[in-house]
């Protein structure tokens, strides 16, 4: 009885300490920071500047699991907030020769490929959603942090990525043959909070 007691007793050690790691492997869900979070973009302007813009308006959430090393986040952008500081500018972006945000009034981009380096994410591929049509895309971190907010008293991750695209992918052809360029620069600032 007292062995089989012992057996027992080690079997049941021998589970904690082989689950141990599953247990400390834990998704975490954060909600998208608007103050903080910001999609923009820039294209240059025949070779003499560089035209930049951002959206005003998004939401999302990401689940991360930094001992797993795993991800997913989900972010959306109001197409009709576009922010130029011109307003005539940002009427055409809005219209149906680029974003035509009175059909597509959303873009979404949807992640669930998630690479570290160490426990910081450097990068996140997924799927673009623009005018409709859904393409790859990898964002590529240039900085990666969690910390704690002393302001909101909870932990808050987020960094900066960047990718370039290709915007004929999505079918946005408008200026092509004039010589705009096709290649768009992203840059998204995103933080979000630990719920």
């Amino acid at each position: 009885m007292r062995l089989s007691f012992a057996l027992m007793a080690s079997a049941a050690s021998a589970v904690a300490v082989l689950s141990a790691p599953l247990a400390h492997a834990e998704a975490v869900t954060y909600t998208i920071e608007p103050t903080h979070t910001f999609a923009t973009f820039e294209i240059g302007h025949f070779g003499a500047s560089t035209n930049r813009g951002r959206f005003d308006k998004k939401s999302g959430a990401v689940t991360l699991d930094r001992a797993a090393k795993t991800g997913k986040v989900e972010i959306s952008i109001d197409t009709t907030s576009i922010n130029t500081g011109t307003a005539a500018f940002d009427k055409h972006l809005q219209s149906a020769d680029l974003f035509d945000a009175a059909k597509f009034p959303t873009m979404t981009f949807v992640g669930d490929k998630f690479s570290f380096n160490g426990d910081k994410v450097s990068e996140v591929a997924g799927q673009l959603t623009l005018l409709g049509k859904t393409a790859p895309v990898t964002l590529k971190a240039t900085q990666f942090n969690c910390y704690q907010s002393p302001m909101l008293k909870r932990e808050v991750c987020g960094g900066d990525f960047e990718a370039t695209i290709d915007r004929t992918t999505w079918g946005m052809n408008y200026g092509v043959d004039w010589g705009f360029p096709k290649n768009v620069r992203i840059v998204v600032q995103v933080e979000a909070v630990k719920q």
